[in-house]
Formats: C-alpha cells, sequence, structure tokens
C-alpha cells in the first residue's frame, strides 16, 4: 500500500513520518519540480516533475500512480489542492485515494475573500475584509474599522506579499503595483494553530491538537506551546463538520478576549504539524487506517499539553548524481 506525497520541498518532517507509520505496509514516494527540494531525499523514492501548471501535469502525476501502484496521494502545497480534488475521479478510476477536501471546499480555502464571506454567513468571527479600497476608505470615515491593517493577496499563502499598513497613502501604493489584494482587520489577540484530521470514511473528527503560537516565521509557526480548551474542541468540531472538510486541516485561530476567529483554513498539512505529532497526534497513522477502509475512532484532545515546539535549521547533503549522504 503505497502513498504519493506531492511537492515536499523542506517537509521533511512529515515524509520521516509516514516512513515510520507505512513500515512494513508500503513504501513513500515523493514529487517535487526542484531537484533541490530536501525532503524527496527522505522518501523511499522520488520523481522529478513538471512544474504544477506545465501542460500534461496531471497525465504525469497519473502515470506515476500507475506504475508504483499508489493507494494514496497528497499535496504540500495550497494551489495543487484544488487541481487534486479537480480531477479526483480520474485518481479512483485506478484504485487511487486523493486525500483532501472536495474542490469547492479548496477553491474557498485559497481564496481569502470567500471564507470571509463563507464565515460571514455562517456566523463565525472572523476579521472584516475588503477587496475595494473605497469602501474600505468609507468604513474607516465612519469610524467602523481602524489602522493597522493587513493587506495581502486574495490567493497567496505562507504570507508572501503580506503587509501590515498604517495609512492610506500605503494603501494606494500597493494597489497600484498589484491586482487582487485584500484588506483584513488587524485582530489583536492570541494566535493559535490547530491540526485536524477528519476521517475520510465516517465524515467525523477524530483528532484535534491545539497549540498557542509564541513566535511566526515566514508565515509559519516558529515557536509555539501545546494546549487543551474543551470550548475550542467544540468550536472546531462544529466549524468543520459544517464546513465539510475531509482529511488533514490546518486552522488559523485568534483567541479575542475569550471569543475565537477564524482566521484561515488550509486543507493540508501546515508547517507547524511536526509539534503535534510529537506531542502525540500520529495522523499518518489515521490516513493509513483510512486507506485500509477502517474508520478512525475519535480521540480528540489526545496529547500532552505544555510540549513546547521551537524549530532550528538542519541540512541535507548530496553528491553531484543525486545520492543522499546522510
Amino acid at each position: 500500500m503505497n502513498i504519493l506525497i506531492l511537492s515536499c520541498g523542506t517537509r521533511n518532517k512529515i515524509v520521516q513520518y509516514f516512513k515510520k507509520a507505512f513500515i512494513g505496509t508500503g513504501i513513500i514516494i515523493a514529487t517535487d519540480a526542484n531537484k533541490f527540494s530536501p525532503a524527496i531525499y527522505d522518501a523511499d523514492k522520488y520523481y522529478i516533475v513538471p512544474q504544477i501548471t506545465a501542460p500534461g501535469y496531471i497525465d504525469f502525476i497519473l502515470d506515476i500512480c500507475k506504475k508504483e501502484k499508489i493507494k494514496g496521494i497528497l499535496s504540500l502545497i495550497d494551489p495543487e489542492l484544488s487541481l487534486l480534488a479537480k480531477n479526483e475521479k480520474k485518481f479512483n478510476a485506478i484504485g487511487t485515494t486523493v486525500i483532501g477536501s472536495s474542490y469547492e471546499l479548496c477553491e474557498i480555502s485559497l481564496n481569502k475573500y470567500q471564507m470571509y464571506e463563507w464565515l460571514c454567513s455562517h456566523s463565525y468571527n472572523c476579521a472584516f475584509s475588503w477587496t475595494d479600497k473605497e469602501k474600505f476608505y468609507k468604513a474607516v470615515n465612519e469610524g467602523f474599522i481602524t489602522y493597522p491593517v493587513f493587506i495581502k493577496p486574495v490567493t497567496g499563502s505562507a504570507s508572501i506579499n503580506v503587509s501590515k499598513i498604517y495609512d492610506k497613502d500605503t494603501i494606494e501604493l500597493l494597489f497600484k503595483h498589484r491586482n487582487e489584494l485584500i484588506i483584513q482587520e488587524f485582530l489583536n489577540g492570541q494566535e493559535i494553530g490547530a491540526d485536524v484530521y477528519i476521517d475520510m470514511i465516517s465524515g467525523e473528527v477524530v483528532s484535534i491538537f491545539t497549540k498557542k503560537k509564541i513566535k511566526m516565521r515566514a508565515g509559519e509557526t516558529d515557536k509555539a506551546v501545546s494546549f487543551k480548551d474543551p470550548k475550542l474542541f467544540s468550536f472546531l468540531e462544529q466549524f468543520v463538520l459544517e464546513a465539510g472538510y475531509r482529511g488533514q486541516i490546518d486552522i488559523d485561530i485568534f483567541d479575542i478576549e475569550g471569543q475565537y476567529y477564524i482566521s484561515e483554513v488550509n486543507p493540508r498539512f501546515g508547517g507547524g504539524y511536526p509539534h503535534a505529532y510529537e506531542a502525540g497526534c500520529d495522523h499518518m497513522k489515521l490516513i493509513l487506517n483510512n486507506l485500509k477502509g477502517i474508520a478512525n475512532q475519535k480521540k480528540i484532545g489526545n496529547y500532552k499539553e505544555d510540549i513546547y515546539m521551537m524549530k532550528y535549521n538542519e541540512i541535507k547533503i548530496l553528491q553531484e548524481e543525486g545520492v543522499c549522504l546522510n
């Protein structure tokens, strides 16, 4: 029972955890468009593939699935999630399960304004948002919103081109040089990350791990500490079930004076997932069970509190021909 992990990049730990879970069951195969992506060399086997926007990319991936008898497939980057979901029937036809949410949910999650509209329509607390700067200026003049605010690409990820803005002139400058920007209310509170697994068979939320973020770096959690709050668990379970997500998702939340605000949802493994794993939430085994046709038991909050995560750099050394030395 082999699994294919697409666009691995630097997510070495994710690949390593899958290898550990699949020992004696199958092998882990990784892909990336760049041969200098270190995570592919932690897999049992890897492929260098075209960019996801290249013509015939999905056919290339389907061929790998056929050749390697892939049972399950997932991606570690946002733009590819919708692509997999859109072609789910093609993968199902060759016996490969796409581990992830529906095309509609992947699209909504990638588009910050669509997510904002969904959250508002379902009465969830979230940051007020505008894609029309004139409507934002009107809200400022009416005293509805104040500076500072955040400006970011509507469909961006990894906090790329995200700016904290304090005045109208800077907003004008940014909108002049970039298209499809969103202006969002600055949420001033404790930032929280949640790693959630929704069973692919039962559709139930079976695992939730939450952490308080201490420091961020390049859009990912750099330092954090695990904690538990039954109120937060119930809140997240309600949201996830109402939205209809499946598989692994990563949720950013703010705690503002005891009220939870949803910031972003990524229907994939987040960069901070190793914290959840090391604290006791092995979602790779949950995926393996689902691929075997086994529904997982519900074990929400089954991890240790007050476990700190602190990221640091490692290196991967290769010979010129691409043979891994460590």
